[in-house]
């Protein structure tokens, strides 16, 4: 089935007067005015319908859809379809039946819109018609002239230059730029060393540790002793030198001010008393 079989409604109006119009009097045309505007003859609807490349104007009834005259129309504009002289809403169609007779009859539109979609799906249809022409006749033309032969004769060759891979390498390396080495990065925080390349891990020495220094003792000073084993149960042991042997740490008394209550603490007061000549940190009350 081709596509010149299937109807194309290009407009439809819903409102059409039909008028019988009076034969025309001078070439000048046609005039609404001379016609019974206020009573048409018939009402009913009004159709725009192309097949193909041809284009007929069909009066139907609104209801039952019958047909009540149809204007074929071949070119536009045209004596099939005429405007009139004074006015924009009616037209002048030529009607034709099956038995090829004709006969003039005058439409005409309530509103002004209507007249005009009219034109212009006239016009659309005619302009579509001339470019198709236009259309098949530049085909005939390239099919007409002479064609290129684009085929390699016998014995012709090309040859295509295609890069080296070291070319390809070259200008895929990237480029440094001004003022900067690719692939540097900066110094990492806080002053973390990272390892060489290679995988193999530089650790820092460790550091010795610092000797204390440990306060002489004194034979007859029995005071400074239990003092000084006071603040090792308090803060704790210092730490030695690697050096040096650990020295025996005297066990914690209990209670931390019994030091100051027992009878040594008394003696060892009196005697710091009397070696110092009375003026040690200690007074009695």
């Amino acid at each position: 089935m081709s596509t010149a079989e299937y109807d194309s409604v290009l407009c439809v109006k819903n409102e059409v007067f039909v008028y019988r119009i009076p034969p025309r009097t001078s070439n000048r045309g046609y005039r609404a005015a001379d016609w019974k505007l206020d009573q048409p003859d018939w009402t009913g609807r009004l159709r725009v319908v192309a097949r193909g490349k041809t284009l007929s104007i069909k009066l139907e009834d609104k209801n039952s859809g019958e047909l009540f005259a149809e204007c074929p129309v071949e070119t536009y504009p045209s004596i099939a379809v005429e405007a009139v002289m004074d006015s924009s809403r009616y037209f002048v169609l030529m009607i034709k039946d099956d038995q090829g007779r004709s006969a003039f009859i005058g439409i005409g539109f309530q509103d002004r819109a209507d007249s005009f979609d009219l034109n212009v799906s006239l016009q659309d249809h005619f302009k579509w018609l001339k470019q198709e022409a236009e259309a098949e006749k530049s085909a005939a033309t390239l099919d007409s002239g002479p064609k290129l032969d684009l085929g390699f004769k016998e014995g012709q060759t090309i040859t295509l230059n295609i890069g080296s891979k070291r070319d390809g390498a070259a200008k895929a390396r990237p480029r440094a730029k001004a003022g900067g080495a690719i692939g540097l990065l900066p110094p990492p925080p806080g002053g973390v060393k990272l390892p060489p390349p290679g995988g193999v891990s530089v650790q820092a020495p460790p550091q010795a540790a610092q000797p204390v220094a440990q306060p002489a003792s004194q034979p007859g000073n029995q005071s400074g002793t239990q003092n000084l084993d006071l603040v090792l149960d308090i803060g704790g042991a210092p730490a030695l030198a690697p050096s040096q042997p650990a020295q025996p740490t005297k066990k914690a008394t209990p209670d931390l001010w019994g030091d100051f209550t027992s009878a040594d603490f008394g003696q060892s007061q009196n005697s710091n008393s009397s070696n110092e000549g009375g003026g040690g940190p200690w007074v009695q009350f």
